[in-house]
């Protein structure tokens, strides 16, 4: 969901990392799923995608 919503804004993973205070390879992991980001960043990470937490992070 992380991937499409970021596409969906036409935002690259390095714009999202910047956004966020993240590298871009942090990005990476957690949108295939081998990182397990702290509440604080998926926080972030929904406020920069308009997005809610359930939206973004739970099925």
């Amino acid at each position: 969901m992380l991937k499409a919503a970021r596409a969906a804004l036409d935002m690259s993973q390095a714009e999202l990392a910047k956004r966020v205070n993240v590298s871009r390879q942090t990005i990476v992991a957690i949108e295939k799923g081998d990182y397990n980001p702290t509440i604080k960043l998926c926080i972030a990470i929904c406020h920069e995608l308009g997005k809610t937490l359930d939206e973004l992070f739970w099925e």
